[in-house]
């Protein structure tokens, strides 16, 4: 069960990615609704908060009319058998299941459906389906298998589609990614700042790892046949924003990254970049606007695989009780990256 103060302020903004998750007991009126529900709040002493619309009504309470929260059970169970139905078509390497399709085999109109899916993965059906060919393309891609083989066994008709696909996504070509960067021309340097000396490395496309109190070894184990160049008069511009990034929190939204991962651990540090300087989210409320709000633990998984400290900010996110939890360079830095920001 969600701890209290994080329902309540979950229901205070009107969050929807905490709808199913739980349900609010109105005592005053003898209803329960969704957390993103329009109805007018109560007071806090007026409230109960219950796992779901079943324990709310032994408690003597009836569904509102207004935001119909045991709806929600129905649209995730649609969620899911669509979710079964696209991932069984992956891996037979079938044809992809059409929005239609998915609509009609759970009872839903197909542009309600899609609502309702896109509300509760942040993706729509297709996307869904191909951001799972692109994760397990990067995941044949890791353990060795060659392009070739990734690219068809991940589901892709042709090269060409696959290429099309992770256009901007990958940075550097599938081969050289297998290789450890082989073939890639990566600018770095080790600079001073006010949080200690920083590691900032940068591809053509842009920046590839920024960390805190580690150098050139450190670079060369991450991508080892890479070509790793320091300074340079063209990396320099980029280096002076990332600095200035660091030390002027919420600047530097603009600068290019190369960076690359699951599709889930992309689409936690899509909503960690939504995370508004001075402000922080408990993990568990970033695993639910990624879409899996029950992968707390993969949410943090995924918060510790982030390469580009700050520019993605991984800082922002708490406990859900507000302690630091880590960081992976050290919670002095960390405390003082919120600290700045809160200014």
């Amino acid at each position: 069960m969600i701890d209290a103060q994080t329902a309540w302020e979950a229901f205070a903004r009107r969050d929807r990615t905490f709808d199913g998750r739980f349900v609010i007991g109105v005592l005053t009126t003898g209803i329960y609704c969704r957390p993103s529900c329009a109805a007018r709040q109560p007071q806090r002493q007026n409230v109960r908060f219950f796992a779901d619309g079943v324990e709310a009504r032994a408690a003597g309470l009836r569904a509102c009319r207004r935001c119909r929260p045991d709806e929600v059970a129905r649209d995730e169970a649609a969620v899911l058998a669509a979710i079964d139905e696209i991932k069984t078509s992956a891996e037979d390497l079938g044809a992809r299941p059409q929005l239609a399709e998915l609509a009609q085999a759970v009872g839903y109109s197909p542009t309600h459906f899609q609502r309702v899916f896109r509300r509760a993965t942040g993706l729509s059906p297709a996307a869904y389906a191909r951001a799972l060919r692109e994760e397990r393309a990067r995941e044949a891609l890791s353990s060795g298998a060659s392009v070739t083989e990734a690219i068809y066994g991940a589901g892709f008709e042709a090269a060409s589609r696959f290429y099309d696909s992770m256009a901007g996504k990958l940075g550097m070509a599938p081969s050289a990614w297998v290789r450890g960067g082989e073939g890639v021309r990566i600018n770095w340097a080790v600079v001073a700042t006010s949080l200690g000396p920083m590691l900032v490395a940068a591809t053509g496309k842009g920046v590839c790892r920024l960390s805190f109190n580690e150098g050139h070894e450190d670079l060369a184990a991450r991508f080892p046949n890479a070509q790793l160049v320091e300074g340079g008069p063209e990396f320099a511009a980029l280096l002076q924003q990332v600095v200035d990034a660091v030390e002027h929190p919420g600047t530097g939204s603009d600068i290019p990254l190369d960076v690359r991962g699951t599709a889930f651990q992309e689409r936690v540090w899509a909503e960690l970049r939504k995370i508004p300087p001075g402000e922080t989210r408990s993990y568990a409320e970033i695993a639910a606007a990624a879409g899996k709000p029950s992968a707390v633990r993969a949410t943090g998984s995924a918060n510790g695989a982030n390469n580009v400290a700050v520019l993605i900010p991984c800082h922002r996110v708490v406990r859900s009780d507000g302690s630091l939890g880590g960081y992976a360079y050290g919670l002095d830095i960390k405390r003082e990256l919120l600290a700045r920001e809160a200014k």
